[in-house]
């Protein structure tokens, strides 16, 4: 019983998937058929094969696709005018002295060939898409660091600030209470000299007798 698989789709898998399912394409298979070969060989069911075919996998091999079908024809053509296939392999017996048959084998090795790069291409292509995606995480990740740092400055000297603008509101009410002591004391010596000064003063004369001073 074929072990069934949780994790994500690598792109090993979505490569195997693709070669196998163009492969039976090309010989005439079902497509139901290259599922349950993909999942007997990577652990999964053909089911799970099938939805990652048709909803992501497939619209990367339009063009491979398009080729398989083309040599799925020429295959046939071959069948129904007498040449024989080998199993296993993608050479075909051609009779001798039959050139249009030739040119057909020469054809669709060449796009055998052309797949197999198109597919060796998509790999690399995807590897360098991970290997972009991990540095793109990578720099993400140091600006949310930097970002991190800069909240914790801001929120540092907001409290200084805070704790800044307390002190100067108490220094302020410290020096308006000042301001007004010193305006009290002030006209308490000024009403004082009023008084001083509206006060009469009196002296004695040699006769017993007071006198004002001006």
């Amino acid at each position: 019983m074929t072990a069934v698989r949780q994790d994500a789709w690598s792109p090993d898998d979505d490569l195997i998937l693709a070669e196998v399912t163009l492969r039976h394409i090309r010989e005439g298979s079902t497509q139901l058929s290259a599922f349950e070969e993909v999942g007997q060989r990577i652990a999964r069911t053909s089911a799970a094969c099938g939805f990652r075919w048709n909803s992501c996998v497939r619209k990367r091999y339009d063009e491979a696709i398009g080729m398989a079908k083309q040599q799925r024809q020429k295959r046939n053509y071959l069948k129904k005018q007498g040449i024989s296939t080998i199993s296993g392999t993608e050479r075909l017996v051609v009779e001798e002295g039959d050139n249009a048959k030739a040119e057909l084998l020469s054809a669709e090795s060449m796009s055998l060939e052309a797949i197999i790069r198109y597919l060796r291409q998509w790999k690399g292509t995807v590897q360098e898409m991970s290997r972009q995606i991990r540095h793109l995480e990578k720099e993400n990740k140091d600006k949310e660091d930097r970002l991190n740092e800069y909240r914790e400055v801001n929120e540092r000297l907001s409290k200084e600030v805070n704790e800044v603008q307390t002190d100067y509101r108490v220094v302020n009410d410290d020096y308006k209470a000042l301001i007004r002591i010193m305006d009290r004391a002030r006209r308490l010596a000024f009403l004082t000299e009023e008084v001083d000064e509206d006060r009469a003063r009196f002296k004695m004369d040699a006769n017993g007798n007071l006198e004002r001073i001006e």
